[in-house]
């Protein structure tokens, strides 16, 4: 039974010694005192945190084996002649998590140093994550984490893994991942709106429901403008909001279905993101009077309507392939363009797969996708001046014909680098 002092074990020790400090502290803090005190401190985490390390620098297994079982037992005993009022087993678990993490300093050091400020930071803040559980977080809000968690962890890696033909090359897991991303995106956006409060509501709003629907968004917001005429620059930033939704979704979708695209696309969409961006801060810039909106513990995501735009893409991408396949180029222009006055995303997506695919070139993928955007674009003005007015109508149709100008911009010159 040999151990190598050299500056590695030293190292490994010093670092499970801090961790078990670290550590150590805040349950040390947390205690209480007299005969009802908890059975573990900074020096029981410490000394821990020691044995471990040490055990794994002997080389011998089974050592290892036998102090994690005595560790254990010892927390077990501790727990069960606990006389405090508090019946949880949070120190007897980070007992023995301290313990592993000074087993980990051995070979894995930076993984170990990480997992103890992480598992430290978790004890530390004890009060604001039940204040967050029991108080902040609403019953709703816990559903649509699980749903999240679910479509990302559970059935996405159950979804086929391959391209289905009937459905023109559509990879259903690809699919599935897109939804998955919207409902993330949409999630972020909620977190957004109730970490910075009310009068960031209607633009941030319209930021998230743009990656579901920029037009059904632009509609809603003419809806309340009409409805509130002093919320109308809010509506116009929540309305120009929602096209920086567009352009994006459009990089994302690019960058999970075909990275390579991204050389085309890249350009004409980061410019009319910036135009889009700049116009949304321009509006919001003067909203006059903080928007009020008490309805913040809503629904995180919809998904129901990210599930419609994964069918939608599926759909779409089998019939652009199939018109291209049937009638060539020209009749894919025709298709895409009509295509765009329904949906945006699922056009460019369907363009974008048949470019990977081999289908069609990256000039004609860029062509597609740009007469997508304007007749999609086309299809926002009519909603603006339905639901709007004609005042949120005028103002919202002008920036939405500036964006898609300067999609249009880099056109040329990336069409002759393609």
């Amino acid at each position: 039974m040999n151990m190598d002092f050299n500056l590695d074990s030293l190292g490994s020790l010093a670092l499970a010694l801090g961790l078990g400090l670290l550590i150590g502290v805040d349950r040390e803090r947390h205690k209480g005192r007299g005969p009802t005190r908890h059975f573990a401190g900074i020096r029981t985490f410490s000394l821990v945190a020691l044995v471990g390390a040490g055990a794994q620098l002997l080389d011998q297994p089974w050592l290892t084996v036998v102090t994690a079982a005595l560790v254990a037992s010892l927390a077990v005993v501790s727990h069960l002649k606990d006389r405090s009022r508090d019946p949880g087993i949070t120190t007897e678990m980070a007992l023995f998590l301290t313990f592993l993490l000074g087993v980990l300093t051995v070979e894995h050091q930076a993984e170990a140093a990480a997992g103890g400020v992480v598992v430290a930071g978790l004890l530390a803040a004890r009060e604001q994550l039940q204040r967050f559980s029991t108080r902040s977080l609403s019953e709703q809000e816990l559903r649509d984490a699980l749903v999240l968690a679910g479509s990302a962890l559970i059935i996405l890696p159950l979804t086929p893994d391959q391209p289905l033909t009937w459905l023109g090359g559509v990879n259903p897991r690809t699919v599935w991942l897109l939804v998955v991303m919207i409902m993330a995106v949409q999630a972020v956006g909620h977190v957004a709106l109730r970490l910075f409060g009310a009068r960031l509501g209607m633009p941030l709003s319209g930021l998230v429901a743009g990656f579901v629907s920029s037009t059904a968004t632009i509609a809603a917001m003419g809806a309340r403008a009409s409805k509130h005429p002093e919320l109308r620059s809010a509506c116009v930033a929540g309305a120009w909001f929602s096209t920086v939704s567009t352009a994006l979704q459009v990089l994302l979708i690019a960058l999970v279905l075909n990275p390579s695209s991204l050389r085309v696309l890249a350009p004409a969409m980061g410019s009319a993101l910036v135009m889009a961006l700049a116009l949304g801060l321009i509006a919001f810039r003067r909203i006059g009077v903080p928007v009020q909106d008490n309805d913040v513990k809503g629904r995180a995501f919809h998904l129901g309507q990210s599930i419609s735009l994964a069918l939608l893409l599926s759909g779409m991408t089998a019939v652009v392939t199939w018109v291209q396949g049937a009638f060539g180029t020209l009749a894919t222009f025709a298709a895409t363009a009509l295509a765009g006055f329904a949906d945006m995303h699922s056009v460019s997506a369907a363009a974008i797969t048949l470019a990977a695919n081999g289908g069609t070139d990256a000039a004609t993928m860029l062509t597609a996708v740009l007469l997508a955007f304007s007749t999609n674009s086309v299809s926002k003005i009519v909603a603006a001046y339905a639901a709007g007015g004609v005042r949120f109508g005028s103002v919202v149709s002008l920036g939405l014909l500036l964006v898609a100008l300067a999609a249009w911009l880099p056109w040329g010159w990336v069409r002759w680098l393609a």
